[in-house]
């Protein structure tokens, strides 16, 4: 491959590239409309064109024709009145029309052919540019839904979300923080409030086991069944003193003492009894 090829492709691939970067979507979609418009217009112009230049052509032939039928006549006449010079004269005029009136026909078949080919492709040419603005308003709505989905992965693609779920995540670790010390505030004054109602039912039960104890405990002479102790002996009541000062008998408890020791005793298995 000699070196011109070679700078040869390296250009056009450098203008085929800056040219299909160049290509808006929307703006050749317009302008390939445009185009296909223009071929519409000239090919009406041609077809025009062609439909007038058939029907010189077909005016043309039936004037030759006519000259055709009148030659003919005038044959006949000269025929009739005996003049067979004249009669021929007008057998070569109608020759001569019936010659041309041969070539304008061939040439009316060609026309008309010619022309009911660009009538039908100035129907197609008409149907392919209906369906081309068809289609391109359905592009132009996809190449705007691509660009907004392009523009709109651009903004989510530049988004810091890694920063930004952490933000969330401390956010949602203090709001949780935050109900937990409110719970727990409410549970130490439910706590308190309880505490205090059983305080309250406690000491209601104490006084009034209290009182009960009183009650039972009280005698019908409105004195206390309490145990009495002993009255202690004194130093004149006492045996008298021996040699030994520090040596005493020791003192013994008196029945009375003891059978109402005995009776408060009773008392109060009877009250644990009953409990």
């Amino acid at each position: 491959m000699g070196l011109f090829d070679r700078i040869k492709r390296v250009v056009g691939a450098n203008l085929n590239d800056l040219v299909s970067k160049a290509e808006d979507p929307e703006k050749m979609l317009e302008q390939s409309i445009l185009e296909m418009q223009e071929d519409l217009v000239q090919l009406r112009q041609g077809v025009a064109q062609a439909i007038a230049a058939q029907k010189r052509t077909e005016k043309q032939y039936n004037d030759a024709n006519k000259e055709v039928e009148k030659w003919q006549r005038n044959a006949m006449l000269a025929v009739q009145k005996g003049d067979e010079n004249l009669a021929r004269q007008a057998l070569e005029r109608k020759k001569t029309f019936n010659e041309t009136a041969v070539t304008l026909k061939a040439s009316l078949d060609q026309q008309t052919a010619q022309v009911e080919g660009l009538k039908r492709n100035l129907v197609q040419l008409e149907s392919k540019i209906s369906e081309a603005k068809t289609k391109k308003e359905m592009l132009k709505a996809r190449i705007t839904a691509a660009k907004a989905q392009e523009q709109l992965g651009s903004m989510v693609k530049g988004l810091n979300t890694s920063s930004a779920m952490a933000a969330f995540d401390r956010m949602e670790e203090k709001v949780m923080i935050q109900e937990a010390r409110a719970q727990s505030v409410g549970e130490i004054a439910g706590n308190d409030l309880e505490s205090q109602f059983a305080q309250l039912e406690g000491s209601s039960d104490v006084d009034d086991e209290l009182a009960a104890l009183k009650a039972q405990m009280s005698l019908p002479g409105g004195t206390t069944n309490q145990a009495q102790l002993p009255e202690a002996t004194n130093a004149s009541q006492s045996t008298p003193q021996q040699s030994t000062p520090q040596q005493s008998t020791p003192q013994q408890s008196t029945p009375q003492s003891k059978e109402v020791v005995d009776a408060e005793l009773e008392s109060l298995r009877k009250q644990l009894d009953q409990m």
